[in-house]
């Protein structure tokens, strides 16, 4: 066995009627899934992904998900939407896995999904969606490319008051160079909240962009609390953040947000 052997160049979909899978890689190092493929007139941005996951109670660890389309000196000139994995299953779980991209990176659809330990990197809206998800320790990479540019890590697209759709972090950092904003609103409810969670002096002072969404600041939920770091400092943000009370903040809690059933307590181990 060649020191690739376990580096893969190919899509992978796992199709609705296929759920309860469990896929265990030796290392995000080591066990590398990656294909170039981006958004085009014959597909949309969600399939342009290199793993595609549509069935419930799907657990990954161990593993890189990478499209290679924007990354690195690979000829491409214009920058496209190309997804490095599209998650629709609801109780989906991915431990110590990365997620590696530039535009569109990570394309958490919709579902209840716990990313741990994990890293995701891109620039241009690279975490965008709409899961119910929590996010816990995750390192976010903001690779810029143009220091005149602004990024975006996420793209939420909550689009309802009743949605129960949102991204939660927790703890984790975000860094990078360049600059890159926390989020922008794909829809009129969008709903990012950032807890306890270091931002480097790539975080933009001003944090969020409306999209947009102009008028309608008052329907997101952008919340930012005891973050820490130089890009922390909230006194040049947009004036339309959200301050969480303790009880607000404790519905976004891994308990409260995903766990209400009580999936995340009977999913198998994990070494």
């Amino acid at each position: 066995m060649g020191q690739d052997s376990h580096k893969s160049r190919e899509k992978v979909h796992i199709p609705l009627e296929k759920p309860c899978i469990i896929l265990e890689g030796e290392g995000s190092q080591k066990t590398i899934i990656n294909f170039s493929d981006h958004q085009s007139n014959q597909q949309g941005t969600s399939g342009s992904g290199t793993f595609i996951s549509s069935p419930p109670n799907i657990i990954a660890s161990d593993i890189t998900f990478k499209n290679s389309y924007n990354v690195g000196n690979n000829g491409n000139n214009q920058i496209v939407p190309a997804v490095a994995a599209t998650i629709y299953g609801d109780k989906s779980f991915f431990f110590r896995c990365s997620f590696v991209g530039y535009q569109d990176t990570l394309f958490d659809v919709s579902g209840r999904h716990y990313f741990k330990d994990s890293y995701i990197q891109g620039e241009v809206d690279f975490i965008f969606g709409n899961g119910q998800s929590y996010y816990e320790n995750c390192l976010i990479n903001a690779i810029g490319r143009n220091n005149n540019l602004a990024g975006f890590v996420t793209a939420q697209s909550r689009d309802s008051p009743n949605d129960p759709g949102g991204f939660v972090f927790e703890g984790g950092s975000i860094i990078g160079n360049g600059k890159v904003n926390l989020g922008r609103a794909w829809r009129a409810y969008s709903r990012v909240i950032f807890h306890n969670t270091n931002f480097s002096s790539v975080v933009t002072p001003q944090g969020w962009d409306n999209f947009g969404h102009v008028g309608q600041e008052n329907k997101f939920t952008y919340a930012e609390v005891d973050c820490k770091g130089p890009g922390a400092n909230t006194s040049k943000r947009v004036p339309w953040t959200t301050k969480l009370n303790s009880a607000q903040l404790k519905e976004f809690s891994l308990a409260s947000f995903i766990n209400k059933d009580g999936w995340l307590d009977n999913l198998p181990s994990i070494s």
